[in-house]
């Protein structure tokens, strides 16, 4: 047969419809784990269906976000593990809805490849679904899109997209915060998922580590202290919403404390923050001895430690901090809120 005369296949265009049913049937099991009783449809559907429990909520108000992993893709293809990256895909949503107030209800991802190879997608789909179980929220649908020459064939990018639920009266907004209310820490795992482009390049590029290069200050690899999953915030806060008022709550992504705690103050007020009042991890003294980076660039790129603020009133700092311990979270008084602009002082 001539060139001519054969038939073009849609996998001659690098595209394997053989190879996405096999990547859904393999990740059936991880996707069902997730489920919730309101969830109405299984995998393979134009669409998921969730029906929301009007009798549990007033006037429920639904919050939805958006966000990627960003470079720290680029860690796990490096390292060729990819089970843990879908965590930090469902991380970066529920943390920006959790903050709202609201109760993450279902979550959807986005997974575009260069080449499918199904037991490849599967493992990360296998990731986004620990993220959802940990969030205890159901991934209700997904999209995977094959993409020859878009991206090379062991290149992937993630997304995902959360939806949750708040009761209208409950809505963590932060207008209720005043001078002399105090800022609580939770500890981050380390990097998270920001600041990788600047990590990437002090630790690869300057210092000259790969992945695989054994840190005694780490106590393991760099790769796989990179690759460590952001932590999920929705089992330590939500019994905090149920029994305490939050004022506010702010999830410490890129722009690190100085540019996220700002976000829920009111006019009128900024925050102090005591620098050595919580345990840095040992990766941002890395970076930041690697890549002489000034103190002021490492508090306005990384959370240096905190994933996440909250805060309370004066009166309720301790009775909220013994709440946290007694379920064993770790937290940290690590500010109070005073008089003036919008802005984060670190003393």
């Amino acid at each position: 047969m001539t060139g001519r005369d054969k038939k073009l296949t849609y996998v001659d265009a690098g595209v394997n419809i053989d190879a996405g049913n096999r990547a859904v049937h393999l990740m059936r099991k991880s996707v069902q784990s997730t489920f919730r009783p309101e969830v109405l449809t299984d995998i393979g559907g134009f669409g998921g269906f969730f029906a929301l429990n009007k009798d549990k909520y007033r006037e429920p108000v639904l919050v939805a976000g958006t966000d990627g992993v960003g470079t720290k893709l680029r860690v796990a293809m490096l390292m060729d593990r990819h089970n843990t990256i879908g965590i930090d895909a469902v991380a970066m949503c529920v943390n920006d809805i959790l903050v709202q107030g609201a109760e993450p209800l279902f979550f959807l991802d986005y997974l575009a490849v260069g080449k499918l190879f199904p037991e490849k997608v599967a493992s990360i789909v296998e990731g986004v679904a620990e993220g959802c179980r940990q969030a205890r929220c159901a991934l209700i649908g997904g999209e995977t899109a094959e993409m020859p020459g878009f991206y090379s064939p062991d290149e992937y990018d993630l997304a995902g997209f959360a939806v949750g639920v708040v009761e209208r009266g409950k809505i963590v907004d932060g207008r209720g915060i005043v001078p002399g209310d105090r800022l609580i820490g939770l500890p981050s795992a380390g990097l998270h998922s920001n600041g990788y482009s600047l990590a990437r390049k002090v630790l690869f590029e300057i210092a000259g580590f790969s992945v695989n290069t054994y840190q005694e200050k780490l106590g393991r690899t760099v790769g796989e202290e990179m690759l460590e999953p952001t932590v999920i915030y929705v089992k330590a806060v939500a019994p905090l919403l149920d029994r305490f008022e939050i004022k506010g709550l702010a999830h410490i992504t890129g722009g690190g404390l100085k540019e996220n705690v700002p976000r829920v103050l009111p006019q009128g007020t900024g925050v102090k923050i005591s620098l050595g009042s919580w345990p840095v991890p040992p990766v941002f003294d890395l970076i930041r001895q690697k890549g002489n980076v000034a103190e002021q660039e490492m508090l306005r790129t990384f959370n240096m430690g905190i994933g996440l603020v909250a805060v309370v009133a004066a009166a309720q700092t301790e009775e909220v901090m013994a709440d946290l311990s007694a379920r064993g979270e770790k937290s940290y008084l690590i500010g109070e809120v005073v008089a003036g602009g919008p802005e984060v002082i670190f003393v």
